[in-house]
């Protein structure tokens, strides 16, 4: 006996055993057994059959004609059910449309197709709430489950009934001595009915609402029911062949089309009988000294920057020493009719133009996911007898890779000035003469010097909103010794040659735009390398205010190669878009389409596409060619900030109506507005030199030196002035003080927070 066997005999007599051990009801069950004698069941058996041995054959016919009434029904009778129901599977399914078709041609009487939203399917219509007047619904009462369901009770199982043989009714006749019912059959393929109910179900949800309709006035009879069945399937099957056809031929368009529009453009056509020559190294190591030397020694040679004040330095020094030199960056243009050099930001380079010496500068750029293509186009379109091409060493694999077959000459450059890492974490108490301190926001350089002003030092500042020509003057105070310290984003890092003793980094990450993150190894190597100036320190110092190890490791890094680089649209692309298509928005979806060479990734073309969010489907967008338009979306500006969205929208709509481009926005009073200002200008001369309106470009240009001398003013007067305040309330914060926002705003932030999730809740 089992515990519950034994639990449910002690029950019976009134025992309990709750709370006992197997041992105590063990106990309990044999004290209860006492007095029971064995039972030999074997002998009372035959006993019992000896003196009544009828009883014996009447069980065993009983156990017989059972067994063989459950292998009958096992066997044969439920297998000629199952044989019965498919063979009459077309024709309940032809019936059971027929009878759903004239349902729904009663339900869409009256009711226009333009309702019906492009609905094909059953099952389309079963999404779509048409009112046929109000409060009326089509096909609201239509339970297709249960109009199915009703098929089952007065067709299929009736139907099978009939179709049983006489003989197998007979043979189960004398089995069971009953005849075969309607709860038999269910009983034994009401499985397979359930199933083949739910075939239908989804079968006629797909059909098609045309067909059905068809269908519907066709007089039922079974054999051209079956034949319309069929044709409309074969009909169904050529559209369907021709549908696929048309997609394969459309696929293989759009294919072609991609190779000719994008492929061959990004394929290496590097002009031969051009020698390279690559100067790789890290930072501060005179590779740029020496490919400019190279430069100006040539009858003529173009500068590619990857920044506009570099072009400006390269343009100014050329100058200086007699070169006849022009500069273009965009919104900038300073020509001379006899120039035999060029000072350009990278994005000014135009492939037709030819030169004895052509420069690239920071070429590891060509991995960044907006400008990097700009690189590449330089490198592989130069049309130069010389290319000097200036790297790190990320960068090298890459660049042998591009060039190789060519005539490359490679000179690799190390530090002649060692870095070294000071182990103690920085302090404000320990500034010296020739330190930059590097921070990651603008606001975050206006603290820090106006904290160091206070203190009693003279500051130079940097920031990548700044005006290029307040940089160039705020460097030439650092350099001057004007000022003690230089204060910096993380825009000091490239190009800018400054006297800088020691490097100091007052935080370890950055907002990158998506997150706040941990410094890279290369942004480490970048802005240390500026630490150290040949000729002027024996050393570079490096220092730190917390995890002084870890940025260690970061500066020590070996580097890690570039693996890919950005492509981006070119004139030619859309030269060759335009023989196709002119629709800006379908270059969009052509450019998502295409698919990147290996080692390669697509700029993402954010600022465009969401620029032309403002002009999709309008006027502007229908009176420019895409690729004028597209240029138009192009220009360099900050399309964050809404106020130049604005003025750009203002300017889009002047050059397609052909009138004077509104004035830009001119405001002297704060810094923000200056700064606000410039960028303003700024784009209003990207449109005037695009429009070739340069003695207005020139006006403008005066304009905006003026704002640039007023935010130099305005940094040296009022800096020590600037405050650190909480961007909620605007209340003054230390400056020493860690973030942006006072304790008692982040105190009801977390409160309101609280009490929102409680209301939810």
């Amino acid at each position: 006996m089992n515990r519950h066997e034994k639990l449910r005999f002690l029950e019976k007599r009134g025992l309990s055993a709750d709370g006992l051990s197997k041992k105590g009801i063990n106990k309990l069950i044999e004290q209860e057994l006492e007095g029971y004698r064995t039972f030999d069941l074997q002998d009372w058996v035959i006993d019992y059959f000896k003196q009544s041995p009828h009883l014996w054959d009447k069980l065993y016919e009983d156990v017989k004609v059972k067994k063989q009434k459950a292998y009958f029904e096992a066997n044969v009778l439920r297998k000629s059910m199952l044989d019965s129901l498919m063979q009459a599977r077309m024709k309940l399914y032809i019936s059971l449309r027929a009878d759903v078709a004239k349902h729904l041609a009663f339900e869409l009487d009256g009711i226009p197709k333009a309702k019906l939203h492009g609905a094909k399917t059953l099952v389309d219509l079963f999404y779509l709430e048409i009112e046929r007047s109000p409060g009326e619904w089509i096909l609201e009462d239509f339970e297709l489950e249960a109009f199915i369901g009703r098929l089952t009770y007065e067709k299929i199982i009736p139907g099978i009934q009939n179709d049983l043989s006489d003989e197998l009714k007979r043979q189960y006749e004398l089995l069971s001595g009953d005849k075969i019912s309607r709860h038999l059959i269910w009983q034994l393929i009401g499985t397979r009915i359930e199933e083949l109910e739910w075939e239908f179900q989804e079968e006629l949800e797909q059909e098609q609402v045309s067909e059905l309709l068809e269908v519907a006035v066709t007089p039922f009879q079974y054999e051209a029911h079956y034949r319309l069945y069929h044709e409309q399937a074969e009909r169904r099957e050529r559209k369907r062949a021709e549908e696929l056809a048309e997609q394969k031929r459309l696929e293989e368009e759009k294919n072609r089309q991609l190779e000719d529009i994008f492929g061959r453009e990004y394929r290496t056509s590097i002009y031969q009988n051009t020698r390279y020559v690559l100067h790789i190294g890290e930072t501060n190591t005179g590779k740029t000294y020496q490919a400019l030397k190279r430069m100006k020694a040539a009858p003529t040679g173009i500068y590619l920057a990857p920044l506009r004040l570099l072009a400006l330095e390269v343009y100014e020094s050329l100058r200086n020493e007699g070169i006849s030199c022009a500069l273009k960056t965009g919104e900038e243009e300073k020509n001379i009719d006899d120039a035999t050099h060029f000072s350009c930001t990278v994005e000014m380079f135009h492939e037709k133009d030819a030169y004895d010496v052509m420069v690239i500068d920071e070429a590891q750029m060509i991995a960044d996911k907006d400008r990097g293509f700009s690189w590449y186009r330089a490198i592989q379109k130069a049309r130069a007898k010389e290319v000097h091409i200036i790297g790190s060493h990320s960068a090298k694999k890459m660049l042998m890779n591009m060039l190789e077959g060519n005539d490359v000459e490679l000179h690799e450059y190390s530090r002649q000035v060692p870095l070294k890492v000071e182990k103690k974490p920085f302090s404000f108490s320990n500034v010296k003469q020739g330190d930059a301190l590097i921070v990651f926001s603008r606001a975050k350089v206006l603290q820090t010097a106006s904290r160091l002003e206070r203190d009693g030092h003279k500051v130079s500042i940097i920031y990548g909103s700044m005006p290029p020509e307040t940089r160039a003057k705020q460097m030439k105070r650092f350099i001057d010794k004007e000022s003690k310290v230089i204060v910096s984003t993380d825009a000091i890092g490239m190009g800018l040659n400054l006297p800088i003793r020691r490097v100091v980094f007052l935080e370890n990450e950055k907002f990158d735009g998506t997150r706040r993150r941990m410094l890279t190894s290369q942004e480490v190597k970048q802005l240390a390398g500026r630490a150290g100036r040949k000729g002027l320190y024996n050393v570079g110092l490096v220092a730190f205010t917390s995890q002084i190890d870890v940025m260690t490791r970061l500066l020590e890094e070996d580097d890690q190669s570039i693996s890919t680089f950005t492509i981006a649209p070119t004139q030619q692309v859309f030269d060759r878009f335009a023989r196709y298509h002119s629709s800006l928005e379908h270059f969009f979806y052509l450019w998502g389409e295409f698919k990147n060479p290996h080692g390669t990734k697509k700029a993402p073309l954010t600022q465009e596409r969401e620029l032309y969010e403002h002009i999709r489907n309008t006027e502007i967008e229908r009176r420019f060619s895409a690729s004028d338009l597209y240029g138009f979306l192009h220009l360099p500006f900050s399309s964050n900030e809404p106020a130049l969205v604005r003025q750009w929208m203002a300017n889009m709509k002047a050059v397609m109506n052909n009138s004077d481009l509104p004035e830009p926005i001119v405001k002297r009073d704060t810094l923000d507005e200056l700064e606000l200002s410039y960028k303003s200008i700024g784009l209003h001369l990207l449109f005037l030199y695009r429009l070739d309106r340069r003695t207005e470009a020139y006006y403008w240009e005066r304009i905006r030196e003026e704002i640039s001398a007023r935010a130099h003013s305005k940094l040296r007067t009022d800096v020590k002035k600037y405050q650190k305040k909480c961007r909620s309330c605007g209340k003054q914060l230390p400056s020493e003080y860690p973030y942006n926002i006072c304790q008692s705003c982040y105190d009801d932030r977390i409160l309101s927070k609280y009490h929102y999730r409680r209301r939810d809740y």
